[in-house]
């Protein structure tokens, strides 16, 4: 029987090779990564990961690892991303800025105004508290900014911020996501897409649950 395996699952495994050519020490010392001789630990979105360190591979755990799950690609291809592919000396700006309007994706599926952001938006529409209530889960920090606002810790390291404004009879429902200044000093802009699409579906997965 032939053993079919989805491009996603093949990327990840040709992903987690990669990860391993890579010097770990290097990466736990420049984000100060807790770790021991067979896993590399790091919290991403509210969530406890770990990768292997002999096969490169990444899961997550709300137990400690009594239990855990294997990371999706959205999370995968972040997480190596930023350990991997980060600028040797990236720091924060502590400047927000909203992703549409960082000049290299200027266009991109972030832009302002792309169905990304559009249809995310009508679907918080007439849930607030529900969106609240999931950034909370998330390890969010409320902000005034918008009918919902909070920062969330994409890594310790790296914060991101998301506003919703409620629709109205003059506009509609808005969502918009600030990241600080220097965010591709950390990853690749596809990378953000990626990060960006993993916080709304646990937001969403959340909403659903409340």
């Amino acid at each position: 029987m032939k053993n079919n395996i989805s491009n996603y699952e093949k990327m990840k495994n040709h992903m987690a090779g990669v990860f391993l050519q890579y010097d770990q020490e290097r990466m736990i010392q420049k984000f100060a990564l807790e770790h021991d001789k067979n896993y590399i630990y790091i919290p991403f979105v509210g969530r406890r990961y770990r990768i292997d360190r002999l096969k490169g591979t990444v899961t997550w755990s709300n137990d400690f690892f009594q239990t855990e799950e294997k990371a999706d690609y959205n999370e995968v291809m972040t997480i190596y991303d930023v350990l991997c592919y980060s600028k040797e000396n990236c720091y924060l700006a502590d400047e927000w800025v909203n992703v549409g309007s960082l000049a290299s994706i200027q266009g991109g599926t972030l832009a302002k105004g792309n169905d990304f952001f559009q249809n995310a938006g009508q679907y918080f529409d007439g849930k607030t508290n529900k969106l609240a209530r999931a950034c909370e889960i998330l390890g969010g920090r409320k902000i005034k900014k918008g009918d919902v606002g909070y920062e969330l810790a994409l890594f310790p390291f790296l914060p991101l911020s998301l506003c919703f404004w409620e629709s109205d009879e003059d506009f509609p429902a808005s969502l918009q996501i600030l990241t600080d200044k220097n965010i591709l000093d950390y990853m690749h802009y596809e990378t953000l897409m990626f990060a960006i699409t993993h916080i709304l579906n646990r937001l969403k997965d959340e909403c659903e649950e409340g």
